[in-house]
């Protein structure tokens, strides 16, 4: 939508006028959404099916009657309600770790003054370099030391604190904090622990909901270090427990595909619960940037 033609002869936008998509981008929209959903519908359609009819060419495409069966069953052989006690028990610990703690990290080195700054931030984004493979055995040998082996802190602990967070935190720091503010907040005779907690903390809540977000989706589905410090029998996250899920000569593809459906489904509830305010600190925090 334009408004009258300026002097230059451009036509002019119109503040608080909303710009519409034309038909092309609204069908291309649907074609990204429809492809977005297909994965997830077609689990869906899977589980409810049987291991004979997923093995059919072609497979299914539409809901059969074995969904509630397969879902009781995943349930009870992979102990999901444990399974999911446990992974929200790691995911909300880790989310929250590393959000608070990259968040201090992130101010410290966008907005406070101590030797050898650039070269610690180097060396913090150096870590991202280095496959987490390479620190499994030290790890495991740590834990092992400690008795931590198959109990969650095992699982909480190596993970509160992400290089990838503290970079994000301290870019989105040094751009929406200003100087000044701090400042002000000095003069005023308010300590560090309240500047961070009065000043920072606001003006980073936007960053904070999405890298919260985004490290609580990582964290449930992790699977690579929960299937080496966790077993099955003791403290697994919902990822651990998926693997004893159709063990035998011929797996049964549709309890794997209900005992997958089990465990995205709190993923998906939180998302719809809190998708507004997910959204909302996301472009919040793209208007402040």
């Amino acid at each position: 939508m334009t408004g009258p033609a300026t002097t230059t002869g451009r036509p002019r936008v119109r503040a608080g006028r909303h710009l519409h998509g034309g038909h092309i981008t609204h069908a291309v929209l649907i074609v990204f959404t429809l492809g977005s959903l297909f994965p997830l519908v077609w689990t869906a359609i899977a589980a409810s099916r049987n291991n004979t009819r997923l093995a059919q060419t072609p497979p299914p495409f539409w809901f059969g009657g074995n969904l509630f069966k397969n879902l009781e069953i995943a349930w009870t052989d992979a102990n999901m309600g444990a399974a999911l006690l446990n992974t929200t028990v790691v995911a909300g610990s880790v989310a929250a770790g590393t959000v608070v703690f990259s968040t201090l990290a992130g101010f410290a080195f966008a907005k406070l003054r101590f030797r050898f700054k650039n070269l610690l931030m180097l060396l913090v984004i150096g870590t991202m370099m280095v496959p987490p493979q390479l620190s499994v055995v030290p790890l495991y040998m740590l834990i092992a030391e400690l008795s931590w082996t198959d109990r969650l802190q095992s699982v909480i602990l190596p993970t509160l604190v992400s290089a990838f967070g503290v970079f994000f935190m301290r870019q989105y720091l040094s751009e929406a904090l200003p100087t000044e503010l701090i400042e002000a907040a000095r003069m005023d005779g308010a300590s560090s622990w309240r500047v961070v907690w009065h000043v920072v903390f606001p003006a980073a809540r936007p960053a904070m909901a999405v890298l919260g977000m985004l490290t609580f989706v990582m964290a449930w589905n992790d699977f690579f270090w929960p299937i080496i410090a966790l077993t099955q029998n003791g403290s697994p996250t919902v990822q651990v427990a998926l693997t004893g899920l159709g063990r035998g000569y011929i797996p049964d593809q549709s309890v794997i595909m209900a005992g997958a459906l089990l465990g995205t489904l709190p993923l998906l509830l939180a998302f719809v619960v809190f998708g507004r305010q997910i959204v909302g600190g996301i472009m919040q925090g793209a208007v402040k940037g």
